[in-house]
């Protein structure tokens, strides 16, 4: 398939550029002027913008979507605070209507996992919104290993022994200290099955992480529990992401210092909880000035998935450079998430995920004609 004559804002370039889109199967193939149409199916795309597949860094669709309600949802396990040897993929419902309203806004890409009622709540998977069976639609697996810090351990587990700041970050350290110990052990056995550790399902789930291999996806909106994720990031040499960043307008500065990547939102709605007081759509931008590392989430459903863009439109309306923000729900949230090799730019030999639309998609007004995922048009 060829498309012609497009205006690309390819997520790499500031400036965009008119130029052709060669797809070939499931990947882009090249991309310039004048490009060979012979025996492609050519769509004439002139007048029209034509952008990466959108990328959402975190949310639950999936586990919590559409009309699931408490019956249905399946994204927080509320009968054990320490959880990590769950697994996003087994619990993603592939019929979630919601997953058909996101790619037709043009999201391609999503990153679904656990909630942050758990200290520690499983792993989550980058999946593509086509498909009947996760094991087709999975991208990457596991890209992160859930935990959280402020308000929803406190008061999820609050008569369950976890009623305060201090419980919830010694939970964290605890497991992780007996899974450097149990990781230890594995290595000093080495092939000899006699002095291997009895096997540990939850100590075994968080191996890659204290490996070095898989990031912690650290909830946390208030910037002390923002600062305690990075102190125990550092205690135990492992990697960390740093999801909701609420109050980072406020520490802006040493978040860039720190450079770990940001997942910022949602922003759209009410302030619901004490953590949320100081939620603002400048947040976004200040973090980006300052030299961090944005993306702009949803948390799907908090804010319904097919809202990204608007929610990026919204921190440019506030503030956030036009570009920063496309990148923000692109290029960025595709490296938070360890798949920018595939998705996150518009680039020869990535996945032919393409949105094609009628004016910008930080405007309401916008309208899709083309959505392709892996070069296919689900529209």
């Amino acid at each position: 398939m060829l498309l012609k004559n497009g205006l690309i804002h390819d997520a790499v370039h500031e400036a965009p550029y008119t130029a052709d889109i060669l797809i070939k199967e499931t990947k882009i193939a090249a991309i310039g002027t004048n490009l060979a149409a012979e025996g492609d199916e050519v769509i004439d795309i002139a007048g029209l913008n034509v952008y990466p597949g959108f990328v959402e860094a975190h949310g639950h669709i999936g586990l919590d979507g559409w009309g699931i309600g408490y019956e249905g949802q399946d994204y927080n396990e509320m009968g054990d605070i320490l959880s990590p040897q769950l697994r996003a993929i087994d619990a993603i419902q592939p019929r979630d209507y919601a997953l058909k309203e996101a790619r037709e806004a043009g999201v391609t890409t999503l990153n679904v996992g656990p909630g942050s009622a758990n200290v520690l709540g499983g792993t989550f998977a980058a999946i593509k919104p086509v498909g009947i069976r996760v094991d087709d639609m999975i991208v990457k697996q596991p890209t992160a290993m859930k935990c959280a810090f402020g308000e929803n351990p406190k008061r999820c587990y609050r008569d369950k022994g976890n009623s305060s700041r201090m419980s919830t970050a010694a939970k964290l350290r605890e497991m992780l200290f007996k899974a450097r110990e149990y990781a230890a052990k594995l290595d000093a056995a080495k092939d000899d099955p006699s002095k291997k550790p009895a096997f540990d399902m939850k100590l075994n789930a968080l191996l890659p992480v204290i490996r070095g291999e898989l990031p912690l996806k650290a909830h946390a909106h208030q910037a002390d529990d923002l600062f305690t994720a990075i102190r125990i990031a550092k205690e135990f040499g492992v990697k960390l992401t740093l999801e909701h960043v609420t109050e980072g307008h406020l520490i802006a500065s040493d978040l860039a210092k720190e450079g770990y990547m940001l997942a910022v939102g949602p922003t759209l709605g009410h302030a619901t909880k004490f953590e949320l007081k100081d939620k603002s759509w400048i947040t976004p931008g200040v973090l980006a000035n300052a030299g961090c590392h944005v993306s702009i989430i949803t948390d799907s459903p908090v804010i319904p998935q097919k809202y990204l863009p608007v929610c990026a439109g919204l921190a440019v309306k506030n503030g956030m450079k036009p570009f920063d923000a496309l990148k923000a729900m692109t290029i960025n949230p595709a490296r938070h998430i360890g798949v920018e090799d595939r998705v996150g730019s518009l680039e020869a030999g990535k996945d032919a995920d393409i949105v094609v639309c009628e004016g910008d998609p930080f405007e309401i007004s916008c309208v899709n004609r083309y959505v392709f995922i892996n070069g296919r048009n689900v529209l």
